[in-house]
């Protein structure tokens, strides 16, 4: 791969750039445009959170209050700890949305009406903590024991306590902005070459396929981390979205994302015949993005045929990458699985474009 003609296809591309004022508008009018519309709108609900449970009391008493909880179909055990302290720890690293935590004198607790149940919280998700509300007012056992009436039950959120919508939504958001524009952008990228007749110039030059492909990729990298940019800027200046991780880790996470959508769109371009046919491809291919990535519907509530289906999308994985980093203060190290989902389908996208695009006009 020669550098002097990779920066001429870059080159070349930011000038076709900045030619077309409809990309350009794009650019700048979604990102602002889906903020403002999702920002105030979306608001969300949650059943079968993995839950986390450390039963201190170990008595026949706190078994079937763990069962009684369970039964509520609220949350779905996946973990038992001995301490609230190991509950955090699986929490921040997104093994559990919600931990239960029963005191070792839980029986004496109850009887005397005190707290006698704790649970806690995730609050990264804001459905996470309605659906733990839900729970401390659902009676947990046969007698119509109501744990919300009897003062027996502490919900202590983590990570988002004000329970904003704002500070789920917002970072979820620059998944899905940089998932329609990015593979958007290069969907066409091909196919506009062929319409426009510059694919006989192309034809014309030594380029190679690869050097053709990562020329047109590279520069709307640049483009996406902008609009990255712009979404948590907006996000923080109107609805005071916090940032409990690294910034570093947040661009990297969306550089990540920014990739493997522009590699799926070349893809696309090398299928697609005309531009109006990637158009359909890609947004074919965005409604199962936004619809099962569990941005705007509950994940862990779909079937699991189609959460198998929702792990091949790169929104699903970016989603928890994200709000791990920005929201719980994880680093990309403890979320290592969901990076390497995305570099894996970037690095399969990128190499089917390659191999599938000919310079030929046929």
């Amino acid at each position: 791969m020669k550098l002097r003609r990779l920066l001429g296809v870059m080159a070349k591309e930011v000038r076709q750039m900045r030619r077309d004022r409809i990309t350009l508008a794009m650019i700048i009018g979604i990102p602002v445009m889906q903020l403002l519309l999702f920002g105030y709108a979306i608001n969300t609900n949650l059943r079968d959170l993995s839950a986390g449970f450390a039963d201190q009391a170990r008595t026949s008493a706190s078994r079937m209050l763990a069962h009684d909880i369970v039964a509520t179909g609220v949350v779905t055990p996946v973990l038992e700890a001995e301490t609230p302290q190991q509950l955090l720890e699986a929490m921040r690293r997104g093994k559990i949305s919600i931990g239960i935590v029963i005191p070792p004198d839980y029986e004496r607790r109850r009887t005397e009406g005190r707290e006698a149940l704790q649970i806690l919280v995730d609050g990264s998700d804001n459905a996470v903590q309605s659906a733990a509300a839900q729970l401390a007012r659902m009676p947990l056992d046969g007698s119509g024991f109501n744990p919300l009436a009897a003062g027996s039950i502490g919900v202590v959120g983590f990570y988002n306590p004000q329970r904003s919508s704002a500070a789920n939504i917002v970072p979820g958001l620059v998944g899905v902005i940089l998932t329609m524009t990015m593979v958007l952008f290069t969907a066409v990228a091909i196919v506009r070459e062929r319409e426009r007749g510059n694919m006989e110039l192309l034809i014309a030059t030594p380029l190679t396929s690869a050097e053709l492909m990562v020329g047109k990729v590279v520069p709307y990298v640049v483009v996406g981390l902008v609009q990255t940019s712009m979404v948590l800027a907006l996000g923080t200046w109107l609805f005071h979205v916090p940032l409990g991780g690294s910034l570093l880790d947040v661009f990297v996470a969306a550089a990540l994302l920014i990739v493997a959508n522009l590699a799926l769109g070349l893809l696309i371009s090398t299928r697609a015949q005309s531009q109006f046919q990637a158009m359909q491809m890609t947004f074919f291919l965005f409604l199962p993005s936004i619809l099962l990535s569990g941005f705007m519907f509950p994940f862990a509530g779909m079937p699991r045929p189609v959460q198998w289906l929702a792990e091949v999308l790169p929104l699903t994985h970016f989603l928890r990458l994200i709000r791990g980093v920005m929201l719980r203060g994880a680093s990309l190290w403890e979320l290592w699985p969901d990076a390497l989902a995305l570099l894996a389908f970037s690095a399969v996208m990128m190499a089917g474009a390659i191999l599938r695009f000919r310079k030929r006009l046929d």
